[in-house]
């Protein structure tokens, strides 16, 4: 699947396509709407949905390296919720520069430091979930074909079995029609 399909499809869902048509008031460093309302969108399309049917937050990533601090990310999701209140749904802001200091307590998990929004965006459990956008604009490090096949294949980044086994039945209890597929030796 291309890009540009891939972005009118996550647009059919109303606070996506709003989101974006606000980014630039954003003011947030390589920032990105990422993961569960750009994926779940196709999955709610293709399988009959509302477009924004059962979606639980949108989030947003951003890079800001130069203000690690926990203040910092809460007056960020201060103005996102200031600029989106309106919209009635949750959205969630984190720098992906800060990942690594608070990861390992709330998982249990090493998190490696991270380089950019789009490391981070590389890092969710399940590959075709790695996903992001902006204005005309997406990063899938592994691709969108999945996403349209409706797979779901670990990470290889993040090599967590019982994480992704609760997270792939979370999401085959919503859209059943999903498929576990075994990692390919050398995806990464």
């Amino acid at each position: 699947m291309d890009e540009a399909t891939f972005l009118t499809d996550i647009s059919r869902n109303p606070v996506n396509a709003s989101i974006l048509s606000r980014w630039d008031a954003l003011g947030l460093p390589n920032a990105w709407l990422v993961a569960g309302c750009l994926f779940q969108t196709v999955w709610n399309v293709r399988s009959g949905r509302v477009p924004d049917a059962g979606i639980k937050d949108y989030d947003l990533f951003y890079f800001d390296p130069m203000d690690l601090s926990e203040r910092a990310e809460r007056e960020s999701q201060a103005s996102v919720n200031a600029l989106f209140g309106d919209l009635g749904v949750d959205i969630e802001v984190a720098n992906q520069a800060r990942v690594h200091l608070w990861y390992p307590s709330f998982f249990h998990r090493p998190y490696p430091v991270l380089d950019s929004a789009e490391d981070g965006i590389r890092r969710f459990l399940v590959a075709e979930t790695c996903v992001g956008v902006r204005p005309r604009e997406c990063h899938a490090p592994f691709g969108l074909a999945g996403i349209y096949a409706g797979t779901l294949t670990a990470n290889p980044l993040v090599p967590y079995p019982e994480l992704f086994a609760a997270k792939v039945a979370s999401y085959r209890s919503r859209w059943p029609n999903l498929e576990v597929r075994p990692a390919r030796p050398g995806d990464s």
